[in-house]
This record gives C-alpha cells, sequence and structure tokens, in this order.
C-alpha cells in the first residue's frame, strides 16, 4: 500500500489535474522536500503511490497544495489576496504497514481533508 493523494475541485465538481503538490518529510520546525509533482487527470499523484509500504517510515509529513495556482489556471476570478494560496496538511504515519490515502476537497474559499483508504 503506502501513501498517496488525490484532489477534488469541489467548484467544479471534478478532478483537480493539472495542481501542482509538495511532499515533505517533518521533523519539529524543520521540513524536507521529498518530491514535487503535478496531478494527473484523475487528480492523483501521478506515480500511484508517493511512497511503497518498504519506503514509508514511522514520522510526520506535509503536503502543500497549490490552490491558488490551480484555480488561476483554470481562469476563476480570485480576490487580491486569495483567501486560499497553499494548503499545507501535516499528518503523521503511526504503522507504515497500512495505506495513509491523504485526500483534498478543495474550492478557492474552503477545504476538507480525512485519511482515506
Amino acid at each position: 500500500m503506502g501513501l498517496s493523494t488525490h484532489v477534488l475541485d469541489t467548484m467544479h465538481g471534478c478532478p483537480a489535474a493539472g495542481m501542482a503538490v509538495e511532499l515533505y518529510t517533518t521533523d519539529g520546525d524543520f521540513a524536507t522536500l521529498v518530491k514535487r509533482f503535478e496531478l494527473n487527470a484523475d487528480g492523483r499523484n501521478p506515480d500511484g503511490m508517493l511512497y511503497d509500504n518498504a519506503s514509508l517510515k514511522v514520522g510526520t509529513y506535509r503536503l502543500v497544495f497549490d490552490v491558488k495556482g490551480y484555480f488561476a489556471r483554470r481562469c476563476v476570478a480570485l480576490p487580491e489576496p486569495n483567501f486560499l494560496n497553499r494548503v499545507s496538511i501535516d499528518f503523521g504515519v503511526a504503522h507504515p504497514s497500512e495505506h495513509y490515502h491523504v485526500p483534498l476537497l478543495v474550492s478557492p474559499w474552503s477545504y476538507s481533508t480525512y485519511r482515506g483508504s
């Protein structure tokens, strides 16, 4: 299993294809960039897994989603400054043998997440 993500654009009712995302490992106030990627046509990370079970470790992680850039590319009229720019989700992995799926439901004005399956 491992770690994966998926973003749904709730304003348009579709996957957030092309949204830029960054994955970090975190340790207190320090964050180390692991990878940058763009979501595929289904709004998912393009490799299927950001980490597989052999690579995923107990620890804390951060996903950063470029919400402002995504909606600007969709030609959504956004106020300046935007209400949402980048959405960061900090989460912990306690059991790396399990699957951790971190979905994001997002509009220019709100977001929600949960531990998916």
